[in-house]
């Protein structure tokens, strides 16, 4: 199936559509069982997105029903600055009214990455009951090397077949990250790819090739997704190739 790609001007478009649409998808999830499940993404490209939503988009949301989750974190403390939970948290989670309760970040204060990701897959096992995992919404970006969440090429995890949560390696500082895994990811019923600027337009190009291998560009992966998959990707990352 050919991907959906949602090509816009600028960063700022891009959020702004991605936005609208994360709304509609949080407001018909949680009207229908009264909850929604929502996976924020790390690094800048969604940046915009998460101030919007705190901003012209909070009155639309109804955060009282929002459960909060990570596809990934650097193993540093919640308050470092290259944390994604504490980016989150500064962009949009001190300005809105989502119950602590509801915020599940991934806990980084146990004593081993290995242990935090075990405690977050019983997290997340506890939340959906047992059953597999089925997020309302994932939010994903993609690396200049093609990686997505922490699933760098080449890494062991890219062939996690059971569990849902595990430590791995990165080839850039922070190098040790928790991140959820391919059987977590791909049976959300809507992902989100933010894609932004012109040092992703190759790895873009690979991703959404005819036949993309997904060991050397893990974001390739996504494509096989139970759900539905937007690309979002301002002119930059497209590099003529979309256009």
């Amino acid at each position: 199936m050919k991907p959906d790609v949602r090509i816009c001007a600028d960063i700022n478009e891009l959020s702004v559509r991605a936005a609208e649409a994360t709304v509609r998808i949080v407001t018909e999830a949680a009207r229908g069982a009264r909850r929604c499940s929502l996976v924020l993404s790390g690094g800048s490209t969604p940046r915009t997105l998460y101030r919007l939503l705190a901003s012209q988009f909070d009155k639309k949301i109804p955060w009282a029903e929002l459960h909060i989750f990570w596809g990934d974190e650097r193993y540093v403390p919640l308050v470092d600055p290259t944390s994604n939970y504490r980016m989150a948290k500064e962009a949009l989670l001190d300005h809105v009214p989502c119950p602590p309760a509801n915020i599940h970040p991934m806990p980084t204060h146990v004593p081993s990455p290995d242990a935090a990701a075990r405690h977050y897959e019983a997290t997340l096992r506890g939340f959906f009951a047992g059953t597999r995992p089925c997020f309302d919404l994932v939010l994903l970006g993609v690396g200049t090397d093609g990686h997505t969440a922490s699933l760098f090429p080449g890494s062991p995890v890219l062939a996690e077949t059971t569990r849902w949560v595990r430590a791995a390696s990165a080839p850039t500082d922070p190098p040790t990250r928790v991140t959820l895994t391919w059987p977590a990811l791909i049976a959300a019923s809507n992902i989100h790819v933010l894609v932004a600027g012109s040092n992703k337009a190759d790895a873009l190009r690979h991703v959404l090739d005819e036949s993309p291998d997904p060991r050397v560009y893990p974001a390739a992966r996504i494509r096989s997704a139970e759900g539905s998959v937007i690309w979002w990707a301002d002119r930059d990352a497209a590099g003529g190739f979309l256009l």
